[in-house]
């Protein structure tokens, strides 16, 4: 991996996926050591993310679910390489829960210059 401060969050991100537990400290960083919130009553296996590019627009991409055309801008890190990320395209249902849409992308890095963690839930089939 480079020295790329973003690659390293994405991999502490995918890290943290990979190993979820079901209790963790109230911290909203992006980097906060386990998944989910405090007190927990459900195990959550996603970091939910958005991307920004350099101009500070969001990184919005397509999918199809269920016959429909629609775009996301809220991903799920699935991996990261040295220079980018591929990553699961969400589905936000607008009630608080998300769907995945079996759809991925991979993302240079060069192309981003922010992450925003939106927060921890669980997502089904990752």
């Amino acid at each position: 991996m480079n020295d790329n401060c973003l690659a390293k969050i994405l991999k502490v991100i995918d890290v943290l996926q990979n190993n979820a537990e079901d209790n963790c400290p109230n911290d909203n960083t992006c980097t906060r050591p386990i998944l989910g919130t405090f007190p927990i009553s459900i195990c959550y296996n996603t970091r939910l993310i958005t991307l920004y590019r350099c101009d500070n627009t969001l990184v919005t991409l397509p999918y199809t679910l269920d016959g429909i055309n629609e775009t996301t801008t809220i991903f799920r890190v699935q991996s990261v390489t040295r220079d980018s990320v591929t990553v699961l395209l969400i589905r936000d249902n607008g009630d608080g829960t998300y769907t995945n849409t079996n759809t991925f992308a991979t993302i240079n890095l060069g192309c981003i210059c922010a992450i925003r963690c939106i927060g921890d839930t669980n997502i089904v089939n990752v």
